[in-house]
């Protein structure tokens, strides 16, 4: 068995021995404790056919947990400094292939298509840089990919944000862009100690389980997402005063709204947070027909 590279000693070696220091910018935060990794990994339910897709790999920590228990691990690196410490790290293991690209820019179907051909079990598992975050989980979602789902590790804070239920003051938009895709649950708080170097702020694990098919399902889902949107415009607004405010031509339709409200039997004095993602389905519906 190959010593594991998520080890504080190991860690150390491997970043003095490339010289390799930290881009702020990045946001590079490599975890140093072999438990939480293993965790990660069960937290996935990866078995030796399912197919990895990870983000960051970094110095090859997680990929390497990875490797051992899943049957390929594609990993994305935007970072040219980490490629030849990778290639050191991992060269055990046979199953791994990285790829030099910020995941955001990559056709990520066209790198299934090719890497995983065959394979029914797809699973994304990452410890995410905290600055892009949801942009890589909403393109994952959104792309419609053939994935299971997505395990990964972010601040606490996004974690409590994206799994939030309605009326707490974390539940917004983005709770329920990701809930409209998955089952979102924060399976595991990580402590800051546990990285090199340490973050500000813990961070949390989540889980998303893609749904069979959308949690709601509407006539246009880009106008759901933009009703949802201005709803959460100023938090201590009403719904009302949001949408006359937010959609484009609100404040001459104010009206219609009343009446999109009524409809929805939704009362206009109430808080977008305090509404559910099956009532957010019913009012984008009705002023659907108002809007286009």
């Amino acid at each position: 068995m190959n010593k594991d590279i998520a080890t504080p000693i190991r860690t150390r070696a491997i970043l003095e021995r490339y010289g390799f220091s930290f881009k702020k910018s990045l946001g590079q935060n490599f975890l140093i404790d072999t438990n939480i990794l293993q965790r990660i990994v069960d937290f996935a339910e990866i078995g030796e056919d399912t197919g990895t897709i990870e983000i960051g790999p970094g110095i090859g920590a997680l990929t390497e947990q990875l490797a051992r228990n899943s049957k390929k691990v594609v990993a994305f690196e935007i970072d040219q400094r980490l490629l030849p410490i990778l290639s050191d790290t991992l060269s055990p293991y046979e199953n791994v292939k990285i790829i030099h690209k910020d995941v955001l820019e990559a056709d990520v179907q066209a790198v299934i298509d090719q890497e995983f051909a065959g394979m029914d079990d797809l699973m994304v598992v990452a410890n995410l840089p905290y600055y892009v975050t949801t942009p890589i989980i909403m393109k994952l979602l959104e792309e419609q990919l053939p994935i299971r789902g997505i395990v990964v590790m972010l601040q606490k804070e996004v974690a409590n944000r994206i799994s939030a239920s309605p009326g707490t003051k974390e539940y917004g938009s983005l709770s329920i862009a990701i809930q409209y895709y998955t089952h979102a649950e924060t399976v595991m708080i990580v402590p800051k100690t546990v990285f090199v170097p340490q973050p500000n702020v813990d961070s949390a694990v989540i889980r998303l389980t893609r749904r069979e098919k959308p949690a709601v399902l509407v006539k246009d889902e880009n106008f759901f997402f933009q009703v949802t949107r201005s709803s959460f415009a100023q938090r201590r607004k009403t719904i009302l005063n949001n949408l006359t405010s937010q959609l484009p031509d609100g404040k001459q339709k104010k009206e219609e709204i009343l009446s999109a409200l009524s409809a929805a039997d939704i009362e206009p004095t109430r808080r977008g947070e305090t509404l559910s993602l099956e009532e957010f389905g019913r009012l984008s519906d009705e002023l659907y027909t108002y809007f286009h």
